[in-house]
């Protein structure tokens, strides 16, 4: 089987790097002559570290890279079986890319995009046979990251659903397949990790540090300041704005001026040395030690967490499983939100949304029915 792919970033290259270990032929094309030359030296480089660590022999690395090509043109993803594509998140050029790309293949080519947040349906439409089209959606390293998106657009035929599902999961990695709704299952229900310690910090509630801190605390690998630092406002905040804008401005995912604001003042987190944290201090020391300060603040957002995933799951956009999965897998949560509702006991997560509720009364804190349902059975 030969895979193509579309787009040489951190994305397309690691993607390229998990199907070529997994025995495939691979064929990359970039129209950027500059990105196609650091194609080689990225995958030697990560494969390299594999070896270090002694998840691959060095046979097993030189033959990784020896099944991957790089094109000049985007006639070297003709032959392909499947295509993924990995480019910018912009709608209108994956239209074109998947329209120009229909016209090159065979009809029996798989077209898949890589996108985040974008509606596979709008894409699928873009094409003359929409029914080979589906999102499959790699997590950021692809290379180590086990949950991988699988999202077929309303025009999606089973068969090509059910290929690519067992095809992935030949990969080793683990699938979880989602309606075709904004963000999907990762980013839906991960908004309100930002969103609330956000709207926390501008209350003047407590700081970033003593927010990231009470997280941090609770098992979460990184506080969810530390942690949209680290994937880059120019991203995070992008993502919230497309969820937000596709579920016709709901409140429950309107992004945050103050994001915004470091957005455009280019201080774009880790990458550019300044985001919610400057990058050449140490700001850990700042943090407030008051246990019940901490405890509210991450009973608040834990809460509205397990709100959104039990709207997922009542709008029928996957299972409980699935989304239990696709939060400890994909973003790292120390425990599935149904498995931690569970435990916490679901009256006392509606109970304090309500609290919320009636403090604010904003439609952010209404609890959701399947969640209600959950609490009374």
């Amino acid at each position: 089987m030969i895979v193509g792919i579309l787009g040489s970033g951190a994305m397309g290259t690691g993607i390229a790097q998990v199907a070529a270990t997994a025995g495939h032929e691979v064929r990359i094309f970039d129209a950027s002559a500059e990105a196609r030359s650091r194609i080689m030296d990225s995958i030697i480089l990560s494969t390299g570290k594999l070896v270090q660590k002694g998840r691959l022999t060095p046979e097993e690395s030189q033959a990784i890279t020896g099944r991957i090509f790089i094109g000049e043109t985007q006639d070297i993803l003709k032959d392909s079986n499947l295509i993924i594509e990995a480019i910018i998140e912009n709608l209108e050029i994956k239209k074109q890319v998947f329209r120009d790309l229909e016209c090159l293949v065979s009809k029996e080519c798989i077209l898949a995009t890589n996108t985040s947040s974008l509606s596979i349906t709008s894409i699928a439409a873009s094409l003359n046979n929409p029914e080979r089209c589906l999102g499959i959606h790699f997590f950021n390293p692809p290379v180590l990251m086990p949950l991988v998106e699988i999202i077929p657009a309303v025009q999606t035929h089973r068969d090509i659903l059910a290929k690519s599902v067992n095809l992935i999961d030949s990969w080793g990695k683990t699938t979880v397949t989602v309606k075709d709704t904004p963000g999907f299952i990762v980013n839906k229900v991960a908004r309100p990790f930002y969103s609330e310690a956000i709207r926390i910090m501008e209350e003047g509630i407590a700081d970033i540090a003593t927010i990231d801190l009470a997280m941090t605390e609770n098992g979460f690998k990184m506080g969810p300041f530390t942690l949209m630092d680290f994937i880059g406002h120019d991203v995070n905040y992008r993502v919230t704005e497309s969820v937000w804008k596709a579920f016709y401005y709901d409140p429950r995912y309107k992004p945050s001026l103050s994001q915004l604001r470091l957005l455009e003042a280019g201080f774009l987190g880790k990458k550019s040395g300044r985001g919610f944290y400057l990058y050449n201090q140490d700001t850990s020391s700042s943090a407030c030690h008051d246990s019940a300060l901490k405890n509210e603040i991450f009973m608040r957002i834990l809460c509205m967490l397990i709100n959104e995933a039990a709207d997922t799951v009542g709008q029928q956009i996957c299972s409980e499983k699935d989304v239990d999965l696709a939060v400890t897998l994909g973003v790292n949560y120390p425990r599935g939100l149904f498995e931690w509702g569970k435990e916490l006991g679901y009256i006392h997560v509606v109970n304090k949304l309500d609290q919320l509720y009636q403090l604010y009364h904003e439609e952010r804190y209404k609890v959701s029915v399947y969640l209600r349902k959950l609490a009374l059975s």
